[in-house]
């Protein structure tokens, strides 16, 4: 095994010039021609000089798709024999009006044999910070942007008559994953279904928490351990089951670059990784079941170039760094979002647009599932209409353009080589810099990320890549349509925006509130003790979550059972 720090790293790549720090290496004012989004200097043209290097290097940098590195797609055929999955983000209200909105998403998804479709999960505030929704803190946010779930009842009302070993079910969440991931498995087991038929996702990335979205509950050591305990348990049990799905998507929209989200999300990856290898678990155990999730932005090339990066430096750093053996170890499984946060409210119907290019950027990178943002997003929660063209937008893309015919089209264009070495590059350079605050690269090396979060050190590369495009945007050096230019005063006309009635809290602490009167309160203490106990013995949560559950535990009491024993975590000294 390999184990230098810059074991998979290569020499300096081709494209070079100034970063964004106000102006050119001349001192001049930026010109937004030269410079893409996260600051990568481009020339005007580029040739087979651009990408020497990597062409007398082909076998070891480019290759054929299906060959590591997997620069060019995880499988030979690419989209030919399977699309990627047509995955649509939905969550609102109580567990019953979700339920409706995932049979409308797939009713209108039944369109092509070669089309696989599953479900993304969306979750309220509250559920997503551990909390019921009879909590005080909860008040005024049930069910406004996500479903609320207390309880192993709403599990079975979220799901109902939806077959969930045949649709593959993603769950967006993190903090309380465990607890929710729980339920899920103990409603499929009062539903005799096997644990081994069930496939999906569960997001699960608390690392990322820290850096950018802010839904954590413990401190990150505890945090990390509760991911491991998934893993364990998934590898164990639930064969079929992706237990983290490491996102860079929020890194993204908190407002890093794209070579910071590439850099940040892979780096969190090999924490997880890491800490995996020191519980004892083998790595090509568990790794074939990691997969990744990744923003989609304006910027097509850029792009398209970090996902073809992401994944090989994934298949180097886990072959060479780690020492997996099995090829499923090496391959980066990506799912892909498009960019929330560069659609509009002015002129909304620009959005539309704007997805599908990040959408066909998506594709083109190899991404294996994706999803599109609908329209009105910036307003309030999607509806119907908007939901079903951006579901439209990915079957037009699938079946109208021609995209899949060949699997990474763009391979060996000295453009896209070029800048696919320029993100590696400067990729690993943060992952190096991440590495040394841990004390080194693995196994000398410990907890790099951690160890980052209690320095501020995300926060703050994150805060200053969002001032300098803030910066750029209000400079009008970057156009945004409808925004800073080709702006049209009278283009008033009011869109529908779903509205959720405060009739769906009351109903929801209503439910919660006949939960616990009618289940055995005895049991569910028992029940709860027995979660406190697993997490003193620093042991895996997972059973004792499963069977608290099934003994009608509340999310919120499963949640503070843990932090009794690990704390709740107020932010370290950048917050």
């Amino acid at each position: 095994m390999t184990t230098a720090p810059n074991s998979s790293r290569r020499p300096p790549a081709r494209i070079t010039g100034p970063r964004i720090d106000g102006g050119d290496a001349s001192g001049g004012p930026l010109d937004p021609n030269a410079v893409t989004i996260s600051g990568v200097f481009l020339d005007p043209a580029y040739g087979p000089e651009s990408t020497i290097e990597s062409l007398s290097n082909f076998e070891r940098d480019i290759n054929e798709p299906g060959a590591f590195p997997y620069t060019r797609g995880l499988f030979p055929q690419g989209y030919r024999t399977r699309l990627w999955t047509m995955r649509q983000f939905a969550g609102f209200g109580s567990a019953d009006d979700t339920n409706k909105r995932f049979k409308y998403l797939l009713h209108n998804a039944k369109t092509s044999t070669k089309a696989n479709t599953g479900l993304s999960t969306a979750f309220d505030l509250p559920t997503l910070m551990g909390r019921d929704s009879d909590d005080p803190l909860s008040a005024g946010e049930v069910g406004r942007c996500g479903v609320a779930i207390d309880t192993i009842e709403d599990m079975h009302r979220l799901y109902a008559d939806i077959p969930i070993d045949q649709v593959t079910v993603s769950q967006t969440i993190n903090g309380p994953a465990a607890v929710i991931w729980a339920m899920y498995l103990a409603m499929a087991r009062q539903r005799n279904i096997s644990w081994d038929t069930l496939g999906g996702t569960l997001q699960n990335d608390i690392l990322k928490e820290f850096h950018s979205q802010n839904e954590f509950i413990y401190p990150p050591e505890a945090s990390v351990k509760l991911v491991v305990d998934t893993i364990e348990f998934q590898t164990k049990h639930v064969p079929k089951w992706h237990s983290v799905s490491i996102s860079g998507y929020h890194i993204r929209e908190s407002g890093s670059t794209a070579t910071q989200e590439l850099a940040f999300t892979l780096r969190d990856g090999m924490e997880y990784v890491e800490a995996c290898i020191e519980r004892g678990l083998d790595i090509d155990s568990f790794a074939p079941r990691l997969s990744f999730f990744f923003n989609s932005h304006n910027e097509f090339f850029e792009e398209i170039c970090k996902l073809r990066a992401a994944r090989r430096i994934w298949a180097r750093m886990m072959r060479d760094r780690y020492g997996a053996k099995s090829e499923k170890s090496w391959w980066m499984k990506t799912h892909v979002q498009t960019a929330g946060c560069s659609l509009t409210e002015q002129q909304p119907m620009n959005n539309i647009v704007r997805v599908a290019y990040q959408a066909m950027a998506g594709v083109l990178g190899g991404c294996q599932s994706l999803h599109t943002d609908s329209m009105d997003e910036t307003l309030g929660l999607p509806t119907e209409q908007a939901v079903k063209v951006a579901l439209r937008t990915q079957q037009i893309l699938a079946h109208e353009t021609g995209v899949t015919r060949v699997t990474d089209p763009l391979g060996g264009s000295w453009f896209v080589e070029a800048l696919t070495d320029t993100m590696e590059e400067e990729a690993l350079s943060y992952i190096a810099e991440i590495d040394e605050m841990g004390g080194g690269a693995y196994p000398e090396g410990r907890a790099g990320v951690v160890s980052g979060i209690n320095r501020g050190y995300f926060r703050r590369q994150i805060a200053e890549a969002a001032y300098r495009f803030s910066q750029e945007c209000e400079a009008g050096d970057r156009i945004i349509v409808g925004v800073n230019e080709y702006i049209d005063e009278e283009e008033s006309r009011p869109i529908e925006i779903l509205q959720i009635p405060h009739a769906v809290e009351d109903d929801q602490v209503e439910r919660l509130t006949k939960f616990k009167k009618q289940r055995d309160a005895k049991g569910a203490e028992k029940a709860l003790e027995t979660i406190r106990a697993a997490a003193r013995a620093d042991e895996n949560v997972m059973p004792s979550l499963v069977e608290g559950a099934e003994a009608g535990c509340t999310l919120g009491e499963m949640v503070q059972a843990m932090a009794d024993v690990y704390g709740r975590y107020n932010g370290g000294p950048e917050w």
